[in-house]
């Protein structure tokens, strides 16, 4: 019954959790809102307020977790096992994660387990009641990736299909970011779609070949259209933008999901990612679930977004598999290789 606490810092939330046997007894995230002026995320911003943020959210983790333990050393006393989140994201961000929980593993003389972002994004899945047998699809999509993943065992992940170019979330903010809205715009395309006709612009659908996906040319789509209005067009037409922009968004992501499907045979459908959070895509995966007989899962929103409840599961069924972690290990920006190999 291992007990572990999983650190998630890959880009600009801060957040830990508690896993006991399986189940999430905690997990907490510290936001940051400095980067809201800048339109964007600053690497050099975020990894600051890791550091700021990481103490105090691994101990409200830790109390939450063990409330009839009265002091921090009790609790960390009760780990078996320190995880965090190596690859991939930002490298400042991540650094700070990794030294911590290194760290804290040797301070503790506990075993060290590495976890792959995306990985532990598909399990999110695996966490609550309701879990999809084996073995089965996740589309995930969040802000720098787009991927689909055949999963035969928690560990044994195949990415079947990703974007050639840019992912769904960059789509979402960079559209946002064009119709003037503030940063993150993704969700306020969602708030405003909800108003509009989704069918009122046509904007470009990329073919590209089997399950890769592209979304740089609806961008590109969607600044030319912009670029050919008048003034005020935007303001008049928002809520019908957004909805156009959504639905073109979600139908490319649909398209490349129904061809795995074809391809596999396999008929249970996870979403996992930032932009699984999306009510368009939630609303739409389901209605295609109920059309064509697919078994769909959607986690709950504070599983969709990075946490570390996703780190802490996939730490566990590695914990399982004696899947650990020397204290040589580093982070990486970039994880370029399979996350079934990692």
């Amino acid at each position: 019954m291992p007990t572990i606490l999983a650190i998630e810092s890959s880009c600009d939330e801060t957040s830990a959790a508690v896993c006991v046997d399986g189940k999430i007894l905690s997990n907490f995230i510290a936001n940051q809102t400095v980067h809201e002026q800048y339109g964007g995320v600053v690497p050099e911003l975020a990894s600051r307020a890791h550091m700021q943020n990481i103490v105090p959210v691994i101990d409200a983790a830790l109390t939450q977790a063990f409330p009839q333990l009265l002091t921090p050393h009790s609790r960390l006393q009760t780990l078996d096992a320190i995880a965090f989140t190596q690859a991939p994201g930002l490298i400042g961000s991540l650094l700070v994660g990794t030294q911590f929980a290194k760290s804290l593993a040797l301070a503790l003389n506990k075993p060290l387990i590495a976890v792959h972002h995306m990985q532990a994004h598909v399990l999110a899945n695996l966490i609550g009641e309701e879990r999809p047998d084996f073995p089965f699809l996740c589309l995930t999509v969040s802000g720098g990736h787009t991927q689909i993943v055949l999963a035969r065992s928690p560990l044994d992940l195949e990415v079947i299909g990703e974007t050639i170019d840019d992912a769904a979330g960059e789509a979402f903010d960079k559209s946002a970011k064009l119709l003037g809205l503030p940063y993150p715009g993704g969700p306020l395309i969602d708030k405003y779609a909800k108003e509009g006709d989704p069918l009122k612009f046509k904007f470009a659908e990329p073919q590209i070949p089997e399950l890769n996906f592209s979304f740089s040319g609806l961008k590109t789509s969607v600044l030319y259209f912009l670029q050919k209005q008048e003034p005020g067009f935007i303001e008049q037409h928002l809520a019908d933008l957004c909805a156009s922009i959504q639905y073109t968004i979600i139908n490319i992501l649909l398209k490349k999901v129904k061809k795995a499907i074809q391809q596999t045979g396999v008929r249970r459908i996870c979403i996992a990612g930032g932009v699984s959070a999306n009510s368009g895509l939630r609303k739409t995966l389901q209605e295609a679930g109920t059309k064509h007989g697919w078994k769909t899962y959607i986690p709950p929103f504070e599983y969709c977004t990075d946490n570390a409840a996703m780190i802490a599961i996939t730490a566990y069924y590695k914990y399982l598999a004696n899947e650990f972690s020397t204290l040589d290990v580093g982070p990486s920006a970039r994880a370029e290789w399979s996350i079934s190999n990692y």
